[in-house]
């Protein structure tokens, strides 16, 4: 099919989030209103993939939570940083931060075991992370009151560059400890690993954090 690549690469950069193989085909056999050859459309992206590869362009094409994004470059990540500093005046805080990190690994989580981890109320954070829509409430716990369940998003997956869950940094399971209630753990009991091994996780974290999401803040 004549410039196939190039409609592609417009729903691509059209697309607000990773859009995935089956609805770029969909689209692509709506508009032409004829099936659209499967292996066609492998070979366009792949096409286009090595194309944003040249050092000439800025972007790239990346394959993040099962679709296909336009991403910036890392050698570029300090040019987009400055303009998102300058767009965004709140940042997310430590508490978010920590908060985010808990829903991530531990996900679907209800809010009251977040705060047995933390230690202090993680109403503020939760709202925080609600309203930039990092996490989202994906249901009901069947625990006493079902209380909602919270888990990451498709954007936390975006701003993250992961593919799927299993790209995050490894670490071992949570163990509670059995802290008095309104007394945080230290870190390295709360997530059972040595501090060295804490301290390349968050040297790995924070290469990986996006520019929107950090430094954290100096507020709760």
């Amino acid at each position: 099919m004549e410039k196939l690549s190039q409609y592609i690469e417009s729903l691509i950069f059209v697309s607000d989030q990773s859009i995935g193989f089956a609805l770029l085909k969909e689209s692509l056999e709506n508009h032409f209103e004829t099936k659209v050859d499967t292996d066609s459309i492998e070979s366009a992206i792949d096409e286009l993939i090595e194309k944003y590869q040249d050092e000439k362009f800025a972007i790239e094409i990346v394959e993040i939570n099962n679709g296909f994004k336009f991403m910036t470059k890392g050698a570029y990540h300090g040019i987009v940083g400055a303009y998102i500093k300058i767009q965004s005046s709140r940042r997310l805080s430590t508490a978010a931060l920590e908060t985010l990190a808990i829903i991530a690994y531990r996900q679907p989580v209800v809010k009251s075991e977040m705060e047995k981890i933390r230690g202090v109320s993680c109403d503020y954070s939760v709202q925080k992370l609600l309203e930039k829509e990092l996490v989202v409430i994906s249901g009901r716990s069947e625990g006493p009151g079902r209380p909602l369940e919270y888990s990451t998003s498709d954007k936390f997956m975006e701003y993250f560059g992961l593919r799927d869950m299993s790209d995050m940094p490894k670490i071992k399971d949570f163990n509670i400890p059995d802290s008095q209630v309104g007394e945080p753990a230290p870190l390295e009991e709360v997530i059972a690993i040595p501090s060295e091994e804490i301290s390349e996780v968050k040297e790995e974290l924070d290469e990986e954090l996006p520019p929107v999401l950090g430094p954290p803040s100096e507020e709760e």
